[in-house]
Formats: C-alpha cells, sequence, structure tokens
C-alpha cells in the first residue's frame, strides 16, 4: 500500500515537471509536432517587421530632413559669406578710387604751387610781416612733421584756419601749406611764413589776417 502511494506521487511529479514541455510543443493539422509559427505568431511578427520599417523610414525621413536644413543653412551663410565679402571689395575699390583721386588732386595741387611760387614770392613781397614770438622764432616745417588738420593761427594767438595739404618739393621738403581759411577761402602760405608748434599741434603764420584774405584772391 505504501508503496503504490510512493509510485503515484511520483508519476504525479513527473507529470508537473514535464507538463511545460508540453505544452510548448507545436503541432500541425495532423497532429504530429511541427516548428512552423502560428498564424498568430505570424501576424505578431509581420506586425513587428511592419513597425521596424517604419521606425527606419521614420529615422531615414529624420535624417534627410536634418541634411536638408543644414544645407540650406551652409547655402544662407555661404550665401551671407559671399554678400559681405562683395561688399568689402566694393568697399576696397571705393576708398582705392577715393585714393587715387585724393592722391591725384595732392600732386596737381603741388605741381601747381611749384610752378607758381616764385611768382607767388614776387607778389607777395610787399605784405606785411609780423615779429616772432620768441618761442616760435626758431621753430621750423620738419618734413616728417603730421600737419593736415593742424589749426592755423597768427602771432597774436588768433585762430585763422586749418591745414588742407601740404605741398613739396621733390626731395620731399615741405614748400607750402594750402590752408582753408575761417571764413572758407583757401591760401598757399610759404613755408618761410609758418612755423609749428608740434606740442600743441598749431601751425602759426606772421602774416596778418587781412593779408591772408588778400592772398586767397590772388589769381595767378
Amino acid at each position: 500500500m505504501h508503496r503504490s502511494v510512493s509510485l503515484a506521487a511520483s508519476g504525479l511529479v513527473l507529470s508537473l515537471f514535464a507538463a511545460p514541455a508540453f505544452a510548448q510543443e507545436r503541432f500541425d493539422a495532423g497532429g504530429l509536432p511541427t516548428t512552423h509559427s502560428t498564424p498568430v505568431e505570424k501576424a505578431e511578427t509581420a506586425t513587428l517587421n511592419n513597425q521596424s520599417q517604419e521606425t527606419h523610414a521614420a529615422i531615414d525621413a529624420l535624417a534627410v530632413q536634418q541634411q536638408a536644413q543644414q544645407q540650406a543653412a551652409n547655402d544662407a551663410q555661404a550665401a551671407a559669406n559671399q554678400a559681405q565679402y562683395d561688399q568689402q571689395k566694393q568697399q576696397y575699390q571705393q576708398q582705392l578710387q577715393d585714393n587715387q583721386a585724393a592722391q591725384q588732386n595732392y600732386q596737381d595741387r603741388n605741381r601747381a604751387y611749384l610752378d607758381l611760387r616764385s611768382r607767388y614770392a614776387a607778389e607777395r613781397a610787399a605784405y606785411h610781416r609780423g615779429v616772432w614770438p620768441e618761442r616760435f622764432r626758431a621753430w621750423r616745417l620738419e618734413t616728417d612733421a603730421g600737419l593736415i588738420g593742424s589749426r592755423v593761427e597768427i602771432v597774436n594767438g588768433a585762430r585763422v584756419g586749418t591745414v588742407d595739404s601740404v605741398a613739396r618739393s621733390p626731395s620731399g621738403r615741405i614748400e607750402a601749406l594750402f590752408v582753408t581759411l575761417d571764413g572758407g577761402k583757401q591760401v598757399w602760405i610759404d613755408e618761410a611764413d609758418i612755423r609749428f608748434d608740434r606740442g600743441g599741434r598749431v601751425v602759426m603764420t606772421n602774416l596778418d589776417r587781412g593779408d591772408l584774405r588778400a592772398m586767397s584772391d590772388e589769381r595767378l
């Protein structure tokens, strides 16, 4: 009796352990074991495959979109760089033309003064010239002096104009200053009638205001 119960119990245990294995087996229509997927499994696999394809398609589409956006940004930056370059090139060319025009104007003025300086000297010999204050007497124009834009004063300290340009000899020596008077007229002042206060950046002349106006009216 005891042996029968034990055998029965053992069979029950074996059946419990064996049940999952039998449960996982698949059978075909004839009742034979098979490894083929069931229709449900096939449907699930197809769904997973479709989802994977959709995910890959979405990733590819996003990559294409990002690439297009990056290309558009690159094109926009290239266009901006080109526009900036064109503008800078145009500004440079304009500055070059302005500099060439200014240089030509300077050369024309310089040549005109050098051609007429003897006639200027003859015409201006009778103008009154004041006595230089002691501290200005020894100061003369130097070749490297930056004079353009310096204010011009007469010996009593009154301002009369501003230096517009400089006439130089072929060796570079300053021959005269072209001065725009405060009233708008312009006149050449010979270097002999000029002193330069380098510290104060002031050009001094011993000609008086009336003579400067008369000189500006000269037509040689």
